[in-house]
């Protein structure tokens, strides 16, 4: 798997986002509530909601508040029911984006991501418009610094598809299948080998290098989306230039 290491960018990018800490737990109470409500509220058994109980956790978000997300979607306690949605466009330069919603408003919802989209020279295409440039994985991502040869071996001993090796930052991605991930992250854990950051995400077959303005377009774009309060999670094919966050 080729391209530019994304720690730069996604440093940024949580940087932003802990700024506004009160949309993050917005953001993750939802999460939670959908992987409870689909496949119940125990973490040992729903992969998903352990995944995002971690966010919450990583920002910080209570027990208390952990536990009652779960427990309004299990209906033990009186809450909203979200649906989720998924919406696919372009930004400036060819750059494939999309975007996952959870929403109890649909209209809301799709008129704030057309509005983000237009505003910055972007466009909101039809389902399946960029979705097939994407497949879905497991990464365990590593700073730079993290022993290399370490990694390597114990990830694929536990079963990792592939070990990218940034050379710009040194920074690491252990890439799984996400049936996979969960077994390499407790592998690695248990080597002593714990990740700075995991996810299951979207991640595109190829990226498209983007300078200039368009670069700064394009992550004028994501920023707008993701502060959204419905949007959960933006994912792109951009490899954005260093300057496109100044």
């Amino acid at each position: 798997m080729a391209g530019h290491s994304k720690w730069a960018n996604i440093q940024h990018r949580k940087g932003a986002q802990d700024a506004k800490r009160g949309k993050i737990f917005t953001k993750v109470i939802r999460e939670i509530g959908i992987a409870a409500r689909a496949s119940g509220g125990d973490p040992n058994s729903n992969p998903r909601l352990r995944l995002a109980i971690d966010r919450g956790l990583a920002a910080n978000m209570s027990k208390d508040v952990i536990d009652r997300a779960i427990k309004k979607a299990t209906g033990e306690l009186e809450g909203v029911s979200y649906e989720e949605i998924r919406y696919e466009g372009y930004a400036p330069g060819g750059v494939a984006v999309i975007v996952d919603c959870t929403t109890d408003n649909r209209n809301r919802t799709v008129a704030d991501v057309r509005l983000a989209f237009n505003k910055f020279g972007g466009n909101l295409g039809t389902e399946g418009s960029v979705a097939f440039m994407f497949k879905k994985v497991g990464v365990l991502s590593y700073a730079p610094g993290a022993n290399e040869d370490r990694i390597m071996e114990a990830a694929l001993d536990a079963g990792a598809d592939d070990v990218v090796v940034y050379p710009e930052d040194g920074s690491i991605d252990v890439v799984t299948s996400p049936d996979a991930f969960e077994a390499v992250r407790a592998a690695m854990d248990k080597a002593g080998l714990k990740p700075d950051r995991t996810e299951v995400t979207l991640r595109a077959d190829n990226d498209v290098a983007v300078s200039g303005d368009a670069a700064k377009a394009v992550a004028k774009i994501i920023d707008w989306l993701e502060d959204i309060d419905d949007v959960q999670h933006v994912y792109t094919n951009a490899d954005l230039s260093a300057d496109a966050y100044e």
